[in-house]
This record gives structure tokens, sequence and C-alpha cells, in this order.
């Protein structure tokens, strides 16, 4: 079993508690076929995912005084959840942008110089997949030198996974602020 957290709107909180589960939303999905690339591969690796709209997770507590989370004064919680390790798909988020930007996911430069030269024989979508080794060892001129940054996915949460509810309201941002005046 592992502590994780996942932070929702107020009102997906409400929809938890009313129907004992908690499940994404298609709704909110910003990034469709990117998501459905995640669950096919939630699909693969999870034992027990049924196809529902990913939950994003995270094995480290996020900061809510930063902001980016949501929209300034937003009403939301961060979730506390203890969910069996098998059915959390972990992933390195900062390469989980190159498949929401949908890029070649290289190891190093001259992997991404020999894909776009047309050198090499793995497609794209292959090589999204390594987004999931998270222990692989990295090119530092490439990757830099910076920890991982891990994110997690799972699919429905019951009620009784939740060890605890935190309220916040989201801080606005600087650029928010600007681009409001």
């Amino acid at each position: 079993m592992g502590i994780y957290w996942t932070l929702q709107r107020l009102e997906a909180w409400v929809q938890f508690e009313k129907q004992g589960y908690l499940e994404g939303n298609p709704e909110h999905a910003v990034y469709g076929k990117e998501y459905d690339w995640m669950k096919a591969q939630m699909k693969l690796r999870l034992p027990n995912y049924n196809g529902e709209q990913p939950i994003w997770l995270w094995p480290k507590k996020p900061d809510m005084r930063s902001t980016g989370h949501f929209r300034g004064n937003t009403g939301c919680v961060r979730i506390t959840v203890e969910l069996d390790e098998k059915d959390v798909l972990m992933s390195d988020f900062e390469e989980w942008h190159i498949v929401l930007n949908n890029g070649f996911n290289a190891n190093n430069e001259q992997e991404f110089d020999d894909f776009y030269n047309n050198k090499l024989a793995i497609t794209k979508e292959d090589s999204w997949g390594r987004i999931f080794d998270i222990h692989k060892e990295r090119d530092p001129e490439w990757d830099g030198v910076s920890e991982v940054w891990l994110q997690g996915v799972t699919g429905r949460i019951s009620l009784s996974k939740v060890k605890k509810v935190e309220h916040f309201v989201t801080r606005t941002s600087a650029l928010e602020k600007c681009m409001n005046e």
C-alpha cells in the first residue's frame, strides 16, 4: 500500500462523498487523445483497471502555497488516499508533457536528431512508453540533473481509501492578475 494525494475541485469532492467513489470526468479531459492513450496504457499495465477516466495522483504531498494547480480563488481539496501500488501507474511528469505536445521522447540529443532525420525505427508513440521507466539512467546533458518529478494515475477510488481531506482556496498567480487588469 502507498500514500498518494489527489487535488480536486470542491464540487468533485462533494460528488465523491455522495456516490462513494471518485472517477475522472471526461468533460474535464483537456487532452482527449492523450488521455485515451494513457487509459490504454493503464489497461495494459494495471490489472484492476476498468477503463475509467484517469485520476491524477502525486506520491509527494503537493504544496498548496504554490500556484498553478487551479485558477485563483477556486475552492479545492487535497485528498490523501491509501492505494495498492499495483493500482497506480507511475510516470515522469515532465516526460508526460512530451506526450501532451505530441513529441518524440528521446533519451538523448543524438536520438532526437536521428528520429527527426528518419534514421530510427522506433515510432513517436512507442517512445512515449518511456515515461513509465522512472528508474532509467538519464543523460544529464539532455535531461539535466534535477530529480524526476513523479505523477501517478489510477481509475476509480472508493471513499474507504480516503485518509484525509484538506480544504483550501487557491491563490491568484501573478500571471492571472496581469491578465485580469
